[in-house]
C-alpha cells in the first residue's frame, strides 16, 4: 500500500467513525487488501491489529459454521450488484470464545472510473444494546433505528412523529425520579391507547417518544397530537396525582424513500426542534417536497449528507467581504458553505444547514469548513496582514467535549495566527448551556480567537448573551437596515444595539448593505464595519482572490 492510499483509508476510515455510534468501524483497500479495524474491534475480537493483510478469512474463522454460508453468499454479491451493499446478522465469536449476534453493515466504494476501491462499514453487537425500554414498556431507539434501517431497505412508504415532554427535568426535581419513571409508564400507556391500531410506538432518548405509521396522514397525525395534548392537560393521573405535561412534536411524511435511516432521523429531528424552537409546541411537519430538479428534498438531503461521508466532496466555500465602514477598506470576510454535484447543481446552505445540524455528522462537516476557511485565508494575509476570516459555528459543534481541542489543533496545525480568525454564533446556541458556552469562548479568546454574534436582536435572548459571553464583534441582522433610511423604529434600534455592543466593548458589524445611501445613513451610527451585497455578494475562491488579492 503506497503512502496515498495509506492516508485515504484512514480519512475514510475516521468519516465511517463518525457515524460508527458505538458499532466497531472497518475499512478494507481492495487493490493492497489491507483492512484497518477500530482498536475497540481488535480488543473485542482479539484481531492481529489495526491494520491487517487479508483480513477476510480471519474474520471468516470466527463466524458460526451455520451462519457462514449465508455470510459467503452476502460478501459475494457486494462485488456482483450495482449497489455493493452488505447486511447481515450473524453469529461471531469473541476474544473469550464466546459467541454473540452481530449486524455487519458495509458499502463499496469505487474510483472515478467505477472500478472497487474500498469496502468500508460497521460490525454493531446486538448483545451490547437494549432493543427495548423496561421503563415505557416499548422498543428503544436503538429498536427504532433496525426497523427504519429495514424500513429503507424495503422501500416502504412511511409516516413518523417524534414528541418530547417539555421540562421533564423539573418534575423529576421536584418529586423524584422514582415518579418521573411512573409519568413515563403512564405517558406510554396513554400514547397507546391514543394511537391504537394506528403504527408501532418507541421510546426515543430521554423523555422523546415516536411512532412509525404506514397509512396515516397528516391529518391523522395532527389529529393525534391533539388528542394526546388533551390528555396531558386535562387527563393524565399518576398514582392519584393528576400530572399536566406540555410537549412538542415533530413529523415527516415519506411519499419516497430512497434515503438512509441516518437522514430520516435526522430530518426528523430537525422538525421536532422547529416545534421546540419556533412554533411553541405546535406540531411541525417536515415538508418532503418536491423541487425544481424534480427530487424530493430529503433524497437531496440523503446525498448533501452522503457526501459528508465522502471526504466533504461537492462541498465548498464563498467569500463574503467585510470592510471597514470608514475607509471602506477590506478588513476580513465572511466564509460561506455551498454545495453542488452534476445532478442537483449548486444548492444553498439555507436547503440543508438547518437539517444537518440535527446530524452527528455535522461537527465533520464543521471541521473541513473552519480548516479549508484557513487554508483560503493564509492566501489573503500576504496582502492583507490584519484580515480576519470569519467562520460560523453550529451549536451541534460547541456541544462536543474536544472543539476547543479541535480549533486549536487545526489552527496548530496550519500554523494560522488565532487573532486572524473569528467565530460566528447565533441565536440558536442558547439552546447550550450558558456556563458552557463561557468556558468555550472564554478559553478561545484566551488565545486571541475572536467571537461574533450573529443575527444580534432577532431572538428573545440576544442580550442575555451579549451579557454573558465574551463577544467581540455584534452582527446587526439585515431585517433592521433594508429601510433604515425611512423607517424611525429601525433607526432606533440600530442606535440602541450599536451603543449596548460599544457598552460590552464589542464592535459592530452592519449585514445587508445593498446601497451607498444605506451604507451613508448608517455612519452616523458607531458602525466599525459594513458587509453585504453594494460591496460583493459571496465569491467562491477564485473570484475572490482575483478582485481583492491579485488585482
Amino acid at each position: 500500500m503506497t503512502d496515498g492510499e495509506k492516508v485515504k483509508l484512514d480519512s475514510l476510515f475516521e468519516s465511517l467513525s463518525v457515524l460508527a455510534n458505538g458499532a466497531y468501524t472497518y475499512v478494507t483497500h481492495i487493490g493492497s487488501n489491507v483492512t484497518r479495524w477500530s482498536k475497540e474491534a481488535v480488543d473485542y475480537f482479539g484481531l492481529p491489529g489495526e491494520y491487517m493483510e487479508n483480513a477476510l478469512p480471519t474474520w471468516m474463522k470466527r463466524i458460526h459454521p451455520e451462519d457462514l454460508p449465508a455470510f459467503k453468499e452476502s460478501v459475494k454479491n457486494v462485488y456482483g450488484r450495482d449497489a455493493g451493499n452488505h447486511h447481515e446478522q450473524y453469529r461471531i465469536k469473541t476474544k473469550d470464545g464466546k459467541y454473540i449476534v452481530c449486524t455487519c453493515r458495509g458499502v463499496l466504494i469505487r474510483d472515478e472510473k467505477g472500478e472497487p476501491e474500498f469496502f468500508g462499514g460497521t460490525v454493531r453487537n446486538n448483545d451490547a444494546l437494549s432493543y427495548f425500554d423496561d421503563v415505557s414498556n416499548t422498543r428503544s431507539l436503538y429498536g427504532f433505528m433496525d426497523d427504519l434501517r429495514s424500513s429503507t431497505w424495503k422501500g416502504e412508504k412511511i409516516q413518523i412523529m417524534m414528541l418530547g415532554i417539555v421540562d421533564f427535568s423539573h418534575l423529576n426535581e421536584i418529586y423524584g425520579y422514582t415518579f418521573g419513571n411512573r409519568v413515563l409508564q403512564e405517558f406510554s400507556k396513554m400514547i397507546k391507547v391514543e394511537a391504537f391500531e394506528m403504527g408501532e410506538w418507541y421510546r426515543m432518548d430521554g423523555t422523546k417518544f415516536a411512532i412509525v405509521c404506514k397509512n396515516a396522514t397528516s391529518e391523522d397525525l395532527k389529529n393525534l397530537y391533539k388528542r394526546i395534548q388533551y390528555n396531558c392537560i386535562y387527563d393524565l393521573v399518576v398514582d392519584g396525582h393528576q400530572v399536566v405535561l406540555s410537549f412538542v412534536g415533530g413529523a415527516i411524511n415519506l411519499d419516497k424513500f430512497d434515503v438512509s435511516a441516518e437522514t430520516v432521523y435526522s430530518c426528523l429531528r430537525f422538525a421536532y426542534y422547529e416545534s421546540k424552537i419556533n412554533h411553541l409546541g405546535e406540531l411541525y411537519i417536515l415538508k418532503n417536497s418536491v423541487s425544481e430538479d424534480k427530487r424530493f428534498a430529503i433524497e437531496r438531503l440523503n446525498a448533501i449528507r452522503n457526501s459528508i461521508v465522502n471526504n466533504c466532496e461537492g462541498f465548498f466555500l464563498c467569500y463574503q467581504p467585510i470592510v471597514d465602514a470608514d475607509t471602506e477598506v477590506i478588513t476580513g470576510a465572511e466564509s460561506l458553505i455551498r454545495w453542488k454535484n452534476d445532478e442537483y447543481g449548486v444548492v444553498p446552505p439555507v436547503e440543508f444547514v438547518d437539517v444537518l445540524e440535527q446530524d452527528n455528522l455535522f461537527p465533520e462537516l464543521g471541521k473541513w469548513i473552519l480548516k479549508t476557511a484557513l487554508i483560503d485565508a493564509k492566501k489573503f494575509l500576504g496582502r492583507y496582514p490584519g484580515f480576519v476570516v470569519n467562520v460560523n459555528l453550529s451549536y451541534t459543534q460547541l456541544e462536543k467535549r474536544d472543539f476547543v481541542e479541535d480549533v486549536l489543533s487545526i489552527l496548530k496545525e496550519l500554523n494560522y495566527p488565532p487573532q486572524n480568525l473569528c467565530l460566528e454564533i447565533t441565536e440558536r446556541c442558547r439552546m447550550l448551556d450558558m456556563a458552557v458556552l463561557k468556558d468555550v469562548f472564554s478559553t478561545l479568546r484566551g488565545y486571541g480567537i475572536k467571537i461574533a454574534l450573529d443575527d444580534f436582536g432577532t431572538g428573545f435572548s440576544s442580550l442575555g448573551v451579549l451579557r454573558e459571553l465574551p463577544v467581540s464583534t455584534v452582527k446587526i441582522d439585515r431585517s433592521f437596515v433594508i429601510n433604515i433610511e425611512k423607517d424611525f423604529s429601525d433607526q432606533n434600534t440600530v442606535r440602541f444595539i450599536s451603543e449596548l455592543a460599544n457598552s460590552f466593548s464589542s464592535s459592530v458589524t452592519v449585514e445587508g448593505i445593498e446601497t451607498s445611501e444605506m451604507r451613508e445613513f448608517l455612519l452616523r451610527f458607531k458602525i466599525k464595519s459594513l458587509q453585504g451585497y453594494y460591496y460583493s455578494k459571496p465569491l467562491p475562491l477564485k473570484e475572490f482572490m482575483d478582485k481583492y488579492v491579485n488585482a
